[in-house]
């Protein structure tokens, strides 16, 4: 992509963070959307659950990309917690989407996060971006989130969903909670291991996300996983191997009910998803393998 100006929701997140470096790195004008009175040049004004954004700030920009959302895993899921989960995505989703579609000059693109809970638990059958909505509460917001930009698609913006899976980082997410059990020697299982985990490197994260913006086939739900799921047990066997730590622990199912609640069943789920659209596309994966992976957070 010509050097552009690109406007980030979530940018103080995992993923966004990693992504406005990448951008300012290859000389990208990167606008952070915050919500809060904008104090700084490249900040941008927006209020998900009004439904408020700034969109003076979005003028001139060449993509917007929409990564904001409250933690899946962040909390137990009670019922305000899940409403907080919808509606911090689908809200905020709206907003952005009518946003852009105000502009007398829209961006090109529109990126908007996604996950791979839209598929449910898939068990060991390998599904594509072709496959239907899963049952359950995470496929459900998944699909209110991808339809919230609606505004945005009938404005003819190529608006592009992307279908994260499990990052594997040591700053954040599910993955960062991992490390330190692992180096401690507390990992292990969970459940009985065989669930499917279908994750990609933050680094391969980043560069799909810069594919999807420069590639103008790209669009709807593009799956932003690795190209080989893996099982928990064989992510357990890899962190001890990478990590160089016994992995005998196990967290039984029951337990993980107990912990967690209602989230357990999606810990305890399994999601063999394939990033097909990625691979037909050309996107070379450079931690394709689980161990590469887990070796990448490390550096």
């Amino acid at each position: 992509m010509p050097t552009s100006r690109i406007a980030v929701t979530g940018s103080s997140g995992l993923i966004g963070a990693a992504l406005v470096r990448s951008l300012r790195a290859d000389g990208h004008e990167v606008a952070r959307l915050v919500r809060r009175p904008a104090r700084s040049g490249d900040e941008v004004e927006w209020d998900p659950k009004r439904g408020y954004v700034d969109v003076a700030g979005l003028v001139g920009c060449d993509a917007v990309v929409h990564l904001a959302g409250a933690g899946v895993g962040d909390h137990r899921w009670t019922d305000d917690y899940k409403r907080e989960i919808r509606d911090s995505r689908v809200l905020g989703t709206g907003a952005i989407a009518e946003a852009v579609a105000s502009l007398d000059a829209p961006p090109r693109v529109l990126l908007s996060g996604s996950a791979i809970g839209y598929y449910g638990d898939t068990g060991d059958r390998a599904v594509d971006e072709n496959a239907p909505p899963g049952d359950g509460f995470l496929p459900s917001v998944c699909e209110e989130w991808e339809a919230a930009t609606a505004a945005a698609e009938e404005r003819n913006i190529r608006t592009v969903h992307a279908r994260t899976g499990l990052v594997v980082a040591r700053e954040g997410g599910a993955w960062g909670r991992l490390f330190p059990l692992f180096k401690a020697g507390l990992g292990g299982r969970l459940g009985n291991g065989r669930q499917y985990w279908s994750y990609i490197a933050l680094h391969d994260h980043v560069a799909a996300l810069r594919h999807i913006l420069d590639t103008e086939s790209l669009f709807g739900p593009v799956n932003l996983t690795g190209p080989d799921p893996v099982t928990n047990a064989e992510v357990t066997a890899a962190m001890g191997r990478v990590l160089r730590r016994p992995t005998l622990f196990t967290a039984p199912a029951p337990a993980l009910r107990i912990a967690l609640g209602e989230f357990a069943g999606d810990v305890l789920g399994s999601q063999r998803v394939i990033p097909g659209k990625l691979l037909d596309s050309g996107f070379s994966f450079a931690f394709p393998g689980i161990d590469a992976a887990i070796r990448a957070a490390l550096r």
